[in-house]
C-alpha cells in the first residue's frame, strides 16, 4: 500500500491521506501513522505536506524527513513487534546528558512505534570522504577527512568520559559469546555451505576463547559506554548541523512519566560532529569503538592512517584520563583482536542481512572482513590456525607471516 507522505483532519475530524510516495505493506499501520502525524504536526508546527523518505537502516526501521518552519525533523517508523525503540530512547537521553550532538526525542508514541527526532541533516561523514575521492586510500586533499577523523575521536571520548557502571548492559562473555556464533552459524554453515562438524567446532571455541579473553580482560578489562556502530554512516558531517529544532511549547515529555527535553537537551555547538544509530549500546570494552571507527564496515584505510588516528585517541584519552595503559603498543594489540571479534560477527550478520532478510548488498562488503580477519590472524602466532581456517573457508592459499 502507498499512504500519503502525510495526512491531516477533515471537517469532521477523520485523517485523510494528502498525496505521498511513502509505501506501506500494512494498510492498519499506515493509517494509525497518519492519525499519529496529524496529531504529531499539530503539536509540534510541522508540515505534513513536506513529509519524504529519508532512509532506511538493516533493521526494519525507516526514517522520514517533515519540514518545521525553517528546519526539519526526523521521523522514526519502527514496527513494535520487530524494534524496541525503549533503548534508543534511554542512549538518547545519555547522549544528552554527555552534551553529545545527538538526535532529541520530541515525541514518541511507544506503543505504535513512531517518534519524532531533531534533524542533524542529511550529509554523513562518510558522505564528505565520498567526495573528497576515492575510498579505501586517503586521498590527495587529506586535511579535512584527517580532521573529520579527529572530530569522531574527541566525540567518543567525550561519550567514554560520560560512562559509569549498571547503566547500559553489560558487553560480558555472553553477549561475546552471542555474536560470535554468527559465523559459524551464517557465514560458514548458511552462506558458504560448510558443515560445522565437531572439529571444526572445536577450533572455532578454542579460537573464540582466546578472542573472548583478550577482549573482556586486556588493558585490566576497561570499561567504558560502547556506542557499537561507531563508524563515518552513523556520523553526521558538523557543516550541517547548524540546525536549531523548534520544541513543541513549554516543552514535552517524550515518555510518560519522563523528563521534559528542554530540561534533558542542553545546548550543543552548532558545528559538533553529530552521532547517531546508538540504540545498541552497551557497557563493555574501551577498545570496541576505536577499532569500529578505524576498521569501517564500508571503507578500508591504509594501515598508516589506520595507526595514526589510533595513537592520536590513545594519546587524547590518556590524556583525558581514560583507561586505554601507558603502552601504546598492547593498546593496540588490544584494538586489533576487539577488532578480530566484531570482524567475525559482521561476517556472520551480513550473510543473515541476506539469506533471511533479504538484503543481498551487505555481502557485497564481506571480503573487507575476511581481510580484515585475516590480516589480524596473520600478526599473532597464536592466531595463525585460524588464518588458515579463514583460507579454507575462502579457498585461497595461506600465506603465513607473523609481526607478534
Amino acid at each position: 500500500m502507498t499512504l500519503s507522505t502525510s495526512s491531516a483532519p477533515n471537517s469532521t475530524g477523520d485523517v485523510t491521506p494528502i498525496t505521498s510516495a511513502i509505501a506501506w505493506s500494512d494498510p492498519a499501520r499506515a493509517a494509525a501513522f497518519a492519525k499519529w502525524l496529524a496529531t504529531t504536526s499539530a503539536n509540534c508546527q510541522l508540515d505534513p505536506l513536506t513529509l519524504r523518505l529519508a532512509s532506511a537502516d538493516a533493521s526494519f526501521r525507516r526514517y522520514f524527513r517533515i519540514d518545521q518552519g525553517a528546519g526539519s525533523c526526523i521521523i522514526m517508523d519502527a514496527p513494535p513487534a520487530q524494534e524496541d525503540c525503549a533503548p534508543f530512547v534511554k542512549v538518547a537521553g545519555l547522549m544528552a546528558q554527555a552534551e553529545l550532538n545527538a538526535p532529541r526525542v520530541l515525541a514518541w508514541d511507544q506503543a505504535q512505534g513512531f517518534m519524532l527526532l531533531s534533524d542533524l541533516g542529511s550529509q554523513t561523514m562518510m558522505d564528505v570522504i565520498k567526495q573528497q575521492g576515492s575510498l579505501d586510500i586517503v586521498p590527495q586533499n587529506g586535511q579535512l577527512i584527517h580532521q573529520l577523523y579527529m572530530d569522531a575521536v574527541d566525540a567518543l571520548i567525550q561519550w567514554q568520559l560520560s560512562s559509569r557502571p549498571d547503566v547500559l548492559p553489560a558487553y560480558d562473555d555472553a553477549l561475546l559469546s552471542r555474536e560470535l556464533a554468527l559465523f559459524p552459524d551464517w557465514y560458514i554453515t548458511q552462506h558458504r555451505g560448510i558443515a560445522v562438524d565437531i572439529a571444526l567446532q572445536e577450533k572455532l571455541a578454542g579460537f573464540f576463547a582466546q578472542i573472548k579473553d583478550s577482549n573482556l580482560n586486556s588493558l585490566g578489562g576497561a570499561r567504558v559506554f560502547v556506542h557499537r556502530d561507531f563508524m563515518p554512516r552513523n556520523l553526521m558531517a558538523p557543516t550541517l548541523v547548524a540546525s536549531r529544532t523548534t520544541l513543541p511549547p513549554g516543552g514535552a515529555d517524550f515518555a510518560r512519566g519522563g523528563p521534559s527535553l528542554q530540561s534533558m537537551a542542553p545546548t550543543l555547538p552548532a558545528q559538533a560532529l553529530g552521532v547517531l544509530d546508538f540504540q545498541d549500546a552497551v557497557y563493555g570494552p574501551i577498545t570496541y569503538d576505536i577499532a569500529s571507527l578505524m576498521r569501517d564496515a564500508f571503507l578500508s584505510w591504509d594501515e598508516e592512517f589506520v595507526i595514526d588516528i589510533t595513537i592520536r585517541y590513545w594519546q587524547k584519552a590518556r590524556k583525558a584520563g581514560l583507561p586505554v595503559g601507558d603502552d601504546f603498543g598492547e593498546f593496540y594489540r588490544a584494538v586489533e583482536w576487539m577488532g578480530l571479534q566484531r570482524h567475525l560477527k559482521i561476517l556472520g550478520i551480513f550473510a543473515r542481512l541476506t539469506l533471511r532478510d533479504g538484503k543481498p548488498q551487505y555481502l557485497a562488503d564481506t571480503p573487507r572482513f575476511i581481510k580484515y580477519a585475516r590480516s589480524t590472524a596473520s600478526r599473532y602466532r597464536q592466531l595463525g590456525p585460524l588464518m588458515v581456517l579463514l583460507d579454507e573457508i575462502e579457498g585461497n592459499e595461506t600465506r603465513i607471516g607473523y609481526t607478534f
